[in-house]
């Protein structure tokens, strides 16, 4: 399929200059060309430039777009969901109107144990059934590159079961998906008196079969209070660095953790969460690769603070930005929900938070070369806007759905009517 979109009135993230992560004030710099068209041609961006140029032609492609008024912006990468799961959790929700905090409700068996039990119990259809569906609704918000971590199987045979449904994802959508094993999401109550035993379980029987059979990018450990120390953390990373399995780390979620340590130490890709970060943790990610991801949804949704993202930016900081999708702590995969939050709780501003959601969070999932920016070369994933004022416009109105068309791997899957 060829497609030809013109008349945009600006196209955000057009050629940038580089495709690496950006930080710092970098952060607030966003590359766009106004009054332009883009071309691609199967799954690849074939050409980017502006109408007074002079167009294609026309009578070369399938599909002609006439986005008069319209923003192009290339699709949002979303480096942290939960998107496997079956069922819900709003009982704990009310739970927590009550007064219940996170911790309290998963040392009774709930959180993620409350998934881990109805994950175990579910075939591997109903699950892929239910994800795929997920999977279009992101896609619908403008997501056309998502991470799914495993995490609610908590034994050999439920986390086996969530990765071979994620491959199995990764078959039936045109969108980029990139698969993490989150073993160490909790401890199971069956090994509550014996952690250890379950981080054997992990270490020697989980990893190697995982590791064998290619089921994962990622390993990733829950490395905060009430649930893996940087020890153990530090284990498990260690063992899944032996398979190929690059680490990630939720870490600082609840507390001074020690994670943010133990990432950079690991040499992760990034660390997620980071509700508390403090000095010594910025200036431990000064020093690494690591990419800092906040999930500004998570903390709307428990009612957290938020991560001290002007601090991290203003002391040279790259940021990323990711959903959380999951039915506990973030039930919602809505990234321009996540970009307001991120302008109105975090005070970054509209361009750091587009950066952020874009090329910090494709670097988080080893795509920045490939996928965040509109330009030639790479995929053609794209999201028009309706017709809006300025691209501040977007976390500005909050509560509307400012997606027109999404284009997927050079795809059409949500038009307009000015498609032809």
């Amino acid at each position: 399929m060829k497609i030809l979109i013109k008349n945009i009135k600006t196209i955000v993230r057009a050629n940038p200059a580089t495709d690496g992560k950006v930080g710092g004030k970098e952060m607030a710099t966003l590359p766009c060309i106004n009054d332009g068209w883009i071309t691609t041609e199967g799954h690849i961006i074939t050409g980017v430039g502006e109408m007074k140029e002079g167009l294609p032609i026309e009578s070369h492609f399938d599909h002609i777009i006439n986005a008069e008024g319209q923003f192009a912006f290339p699709s949002w990468c979303d480096s942290h969901t939960h998107i496997v799961y079956v069922g819900s959790r709003e009982g704990e929700f009310v739970d927590r109107i009550k007064g219940l905090s996170y911790e309290e409700i998963a040392k009774n068996g709930g959180g993620i144990l409350n998934s881990a039990e109805k994950v175990n119990k579910a075939s591997e259809d109903e699950l892929f059934e239910s994800a795929r569906a997920r999977l279009h609704e992101i896609a619908m918000h403008g997501t056309g590159a998502v991470e799914i971590k495993s995490g609610y199987g908590l034994s050999f045979d439920g986390e086996i079961k969530m990765l071979k449904v994620i491959q199995r994802l990764k078959h039936h959508t045109d969108m980029t998906i990139k698969a993490t094993f989150l073993g160490a999401h909790a401890i199971p109550l069956k090994y509550k008196q014996n952690r250890q035993e379950y981080i054997d379980l992990l270490i020697n029987e989980m990893l190697p079969f995982i590791g064998y059979e290619k089921l994962a990018d990622y390993c990733d450990v829950f490395c905060d209070k009430v649930f893996f120390t940087p020890d153990e953390t530090d284990a498990i990373l260690k063992a899944a660095a032996q398979y190929g399995l690059i680490p990630k780390i939720h870490a600082n979620e609840l507390d001074y953790s020690g994670g943010i340590q133990i990432g950079v130490k690991n040499n992760a890709l990034s660390v997620d969460h980071l509700e508390y970060t403090g000095d010594e943790e910025i200036r431990v990610l000064m020093n690494s690769a690591t990419m800092p991801t906040l999930l500004p949804s998570t903390a709307f949704f428990l009612g957290l603070k938020y991560p001290p993202a002007r601090k991290m930016i203003d002391a040279g900081l790259p940021i990323a930005l990711a959903s959380d999708y999951n039915p506990g702590s973030s039930p919602s995969g809505k990234m321009p929900f996540v970009l307001s939050l991120a302008c109105i709780k975090m005070k970054m501003l509209p361009e750091e938070a587009i950066n952020a959601a874009t090329i910090n969070s494709a670097y988080a999932m080893g795509l920045n070369t490939t996928h965040a920016a509109i330009k030639a070369g790479l995929r053609a994933n794209i999201f028009l806007t309706y017709p809006m004022p300025h691209y501040n416009y977007l976390p500005y109105s909050f509560g509307s759905d400012l997606v027109h068309t999404v284009i997927i791997g050079g795809k059409l899957y949500k038009t307009g009517k000015d498609v032809t």
